[in-house]
């Protein structure tokens, strides 16, 4: 594995990669540092029962790459690292976290975690036993809770910042939004679209406890099956869910001008992001149009503030429209315009934190 760790790390632009094993509580866990030009490393911690420890390695390398690109579009100074521990989720143990706490504290503030999938913002109050690294903590625990208002807030801002580059006018009114996905993030932004926009919604989830709840909140709101919501004839296509919802088979049935949501991986491929430029569909990058979250857990780095928080995660307006004019510019992909955005900023930081700068002496 050694040879190709290193290959991956050349290959990728990693820092540093750490595996960390705890014999009594038989924590696996690997820790990857992608790059931290800007800050401190920041990402969660994912834990599955991977089928190989190459595997593990693969989705930890990925993960941490992704949080650079994230954290550097969100112009918060920190970089991105990601932490994937081997293991049955069903299995957590107080221990495992209180040892994952103590392994990130030997990093002494270089990288920060906290939840993610098949973790909880619980699981990490073992962690904080252990270290002072430790974000996405619970209100009670000095944190700011749950990202979804966050994460929504920033979804809004991405729909009308998109609708202004396509439309010249960034009101939802009147427009149809396909929404797919009415979990916290999908229900929160179906209220800004109501409620504050006026906006037209057809939804779908595969949970139809979750649309019957919405309906009673909302009797004007349209619904479809899941597999119906990529033929809806809409202005904004919203997906809300799993990732990889634009693929070869989705991609011809849509009848949008937008594609714009919080989804993760939305583009199955690259080359999905190419045909939706090719068609004329604007698409907002994923990792930015959903950072809230990020930014907010970037905020309990040091004291969470919630105003803060939302002062910079309505950001994302502007900055997608920076990616949609680097696009239309350069004439390329979108998904293409907020890399080369991101690393734009990663090497004018880069530029100016040459200069030699004494540090006082404590």
């Amino acid at each position: 594995m050694s040879e190709q760790v290193f290959r991956e790390m050349e290959q990728q632009g990693h820092e540093q990669v750490i595996f960390n094993y705890d014999k009594k509580t038989g924590l696996k866990a690997i820790i990857a540092i992608h790059d931290t030009t800007l800050g401190p490393a920041l990402g969660g911690c994912r834990m599955m029962d991977y089928e190989s420890d190459d595997d593990a390695l693969t989705d930890v390398l990925r993960l941490s790459k992704g949080m650079t690109y994230k954290c550097g579009v969100s112009g918060v100074d920190y970089g991105g690292g990601k932490t994937v521990m081997i293991g049955d989720p069903e299995q957590k143990k107080e221990g495992m976290f209180r040892a994952l706490g103590r392994f990130v504290q030997t990093m002494r503030g270089r990288y920060y975690t906290g939840t993610d999938v098949g973790t909880s913002p619980d699981d990490f109050i073992h962690s904080m036993r252990e270290t002072d690294c430790i974000v996405g903590r619970p209100v009670e625990f000095g944190g700011g809770g749950s990202t979804a208002i966050t994460t929504a807030y920033g979804v809004w801002q991405g729909l009308k910042a998109s609708a202004k580059a396509k439309y010249g006018t960034d009101s939802l009114s009147g427009k149809k939004v396909a929404v797919q996905g009415l979990g916290k993030v999908g229900q929160l932004l179906v209220k800004h679209l109501i409620e504050d926009e006026g906006a037209e919604v057809v939804a779908t989830d595969i949970s139809k406890d979750a649309i019957e709840e919405l309906k009673s909140k909302y009797s004007q709101i349209e619904t479809c099956e899941p597999d119906q919501i990529y033929e809806v004839d809409c202005d904004i296509f919203s997906p809300n869910a799993l990732g990889a919802v634009i693929n070869d088979f989705t991609i011809e049935k849509l009848k949008c001008d937008i594609v714009a949501g919080s989804a993760n991986n939305q583009l199955q491929e690259d080359k999905h992001g190419d045909i939706l430029f090719e068609k004329g569909i604007l698409y907002a990058p994923d990792y930015v149009i959903n950072a809230g979250g990020l930014i907010q857990a970037a905020d309990e780095v040091k004291e969470f503030n919630h105003d803060r928080v939302m002062k910079t995660t309505a950001r994302i307006y502007e900055i997608l429209l920076d990616i949609f004019k680097i696009s239309e510019e350069k004439r390329v992909p979108t998904y293409q315009a907020a890399n080369i955005l991101v690393e734009d900023r990663l090497d004018t930081v880069a530029e100016v934190r040459k200069n030699f700068l004494v540090e006082e002496k404590k």
